[in-house]
C-alpha cells in the first residue's frame, strides 16, 4: 500500500490508507483512545480502542515517526473533518526522551522566552503554530520570484567572500583566506550594479552580514536580503513605484494565499491603497517636523530617521492615511553613500526608504551611472579610487552603464511584520546576534 497524506484523508472516506509521519499528541481515556499523527500536510486524529496496538506506543514520546495503516471514517468533530479508525500500528523510529519544550501546544513569544525558543529551535519548529511561520516566509520568497520574474528581472547569485568592504566601514566579518584577510559581504550592491551593464534588471535574495554591536529587536548579524537593480529609469518615482507595486503584490497575495496560517498567528489587519503611487511619501524634513508637532521632540538637524520617527510616521500613514506602507524620501546630501545620485540643487541625494507596520524594510536610492562623475563623488568621500576593490566596479562604469537604480530589503524584517512578530529573529529559522551563533 502506498502512503497517503493527510490532507488526501477528506477525499477517501470509507477507504483503508497507510500514513506516516510523527506522533503529535496523545489523548488517552481509557476505552477511547485519541492519537494525533502529523506529516507534512497537516494532522489527523486516530480512534486506538485494541489495546494490543495502544501497547505499542507505551513509552513512545511526542516525535516517533509511526505508520498507521487504517480506514478512514467522516467526523465532523475531528480535525479536518475525518479519523481514522481501526489502525494497525508501526513503529518506525522511536522517542524515548521526553521533549524538553511542549511541541504539541501554542508556543508563547514573549521576550523573555526567546533565548528558549531559539535554544531549543529543533524541537520547535516542529509545532504547527512555528511552522506556520516559516511556511509564510516561503510564500513570500515564492511571491517575490514570481513578481520580478514577470517584470523581466533575472535571478543572479553573487560571492559573499570578498577581498574588501564592498561600501567601507567598519561593521563587516574579518576572517583569513589561506594566509590573506577577507570580509563576508554586507551587501551586493557592486556586483548587482555591475550586472545592470549586462541584463538590465537584475535580483538577488541571498544572505548579507553586519558586524552591529546591536542587539535590539531590529537587528541580526546575518540577514536575508532581496536586492534589486534596474536600468533605464527614468527618474526616481519608477523605482519606488516599482519597488512599493511589488510589496503591495506581495503582501496582498500572501494574505490571500495564506489566510488561515495568518488567522492562526493573529497577524493585523492589512491596510494598502489601491495603487503603488499613492502610497504616502514625506520627506525626511516634513516627518521631524511632524514629529516635532506632535511630540515636543526636535530632531530636525538628524540626517535619518530614528526608530521613534519610523514608528511614529507609519502609525500617522495608518491612521490618517489608511495605508500601511509610507515612503520617506529626500534625505539630505550627507546621508548619501558614494554612488547615489545627488540632487545638488535642493540639497538631497535620490534615496527614498519604504517603512512598514513601523520599520523600514527596504532603501530605494538612484545611483550616479556617470563614469567621471562617479570617480569625483569617491574622491571627495576620500576613497582611494586606485585601490584594487574598487577596480573591476568602475570598469563597469567606464565602458558604459545605463542610468539606474533600485532597492535592498530586508526579508527578515518583511516577514516579522506580516506576521505581526514582535522580534525580526521570530522570522528566522536559524537567527544570527550578537549573543548566537547556534544552534
Amino acid at each position: 500500500m502506498e502512503r497517503t497524506l493527510i490532507r488526501e484523508l477528506p477525499s477517501l472516506v470509507d477507504k483503508s490508507v497507510k500514513i506516516q509521519g510523527w506522533l503529535h499528541k496523545k489523548r488517552l481515556l481509557g476505552g477511547l483512545n485519541f492519537i494525533t499523527v502529523r506529516d507534512r500536510s497537516g494532522i489527523v486524529q486516530s480512534l486506538l480502542e485494541d489495546k494490543n496496538e495502544l501497547e505499542k506506543l507505551r513509552g513512545m514520546q511526542l516525535g516517533t515517526v509511526v505508520e498507521f495503516v487504517g480506514t478512514v471514517v467522516a467526523d465532523e468533530r475531528a480535525p479536518g473533518g475525518v479519523e481514522l479508525h481501526d489502525a494497525t500500528i508501526t513503529v518506525l523510529t522511536p522517542v524515548t526522551d521526553e521533549p524538553l519544550i511542549e511541541i504539541d501546544k501554542p508556543i508563547l513569544h514573549k521576550s523573555e522566552n526567546l533565548d528558549t525558543l531559539f535554544e531549543y529551535r529543533v524541537l520547535n519548529v516542529r509545532n504547527l503554530q512555528e511552522q506556520s511561520i516559516f511556511k509564510i516566509r516561503a510564500q513570500v520568497l515564492r511571491e517575490i520570484r514570481e513578481f520580478l520574474t514577470a517584470q523581466e528581472f533575472v535571478e543572479i547569485d553573487t560571492p559573499k567572500l570578498l577581498a574588501g568592504a564592498t561600501e567601507g566601514g567598519a561593521e563587516v566579518f574579518k576572517l583569513d583566506y589561506f594566509g590573506k584577510e577577507a570580509t563576508l559581504a554586507q551587501s551586493p550592491q557592486f556586483y548587482k550594479q555591475i550586472m545592470v551593464g549586462a541584463f538590465e534588471r537584475v535580483f538577488e535574495i541571498g544572505h548579507s552580514y553586519r558586524a552591529e554591536p546591536s542587539a535590539t529587536s531590529r537587528h541580526l548579524t546575518e540577514l536575508t536580503m532581496l536586492d534589486i537593480e534596474m536600468g533605464f529609469v527614468k527618474n526616481h518615482d519608477e523605482v519606488l513605484n516599482l519597488v512599493g507595486g511589488m510589496v503591495m503584490a506581495v503582501v496582498g497575495n500572501v494574505y490571500r494565499n495564506m489566510a488561515e496560517e495568518l488567522r492562526k498567528l493573529n497577524a493585523p489587519e492589512l491596510k494598502l491603497p489601491e495603487l503603488a503611487e499613492a502610497i504616502p511619501r514625506f520627506t525626511i524634513a516634513e516627518i521631524h517636523e511632524l514629529y516635532l508637532k506632535h511630540n515636543k521632540i526636535d530632531l530636525t538637524q538628524e540626517k535619518d530617521l530614528t526608530p521613534d520617527e519610523e514608528r511614529f510616521i507609519a502609525d500617522y500613514a495608518r491612521k490618517k492615511l489608511g495605508s500601511d506602507l509610507v515612503f520617506a524620501v529626500e534625505f539630505p546630501i550627507e546621508a548619501g553613500k558614494f554612488y547615489h545620485k545627488l540632487n545638488p540643487e535642493k540639497g538631497v541625494v535620490y534615496w527614498g526608504d519604504l517603512i512598514f507596520r513601523g520599520v523600514e524594510i527596504a532603501t530605494c536610492p538612484l545611483r550616479e551611472e556617470n563614469y567621471q562623475k562617479m570617480i569625483e563623488q569617491m574622491q571627495t568621500a576620500g576613497i582611494d579610487v586606485s585601490a584594487p576593490g574598487f577596480k573591476y566596479y568602475l570598469q563597469a562604469f567606464q565602458f558604459g552603464l545605463p542610468a539606474h537604480g533600485g532597492c535592498g530589503m530586508g526579508i527578515d524584517r518583511l516577514v516579522q511584520k506580516i506576521i505581526g512578530l514582535k522580534n525580526v529573529k521570530e522570522a528566522c529559522l536559524f537567527p544570527r546576534d550578537i549573543n548566537r551563533l547556534a544552534p
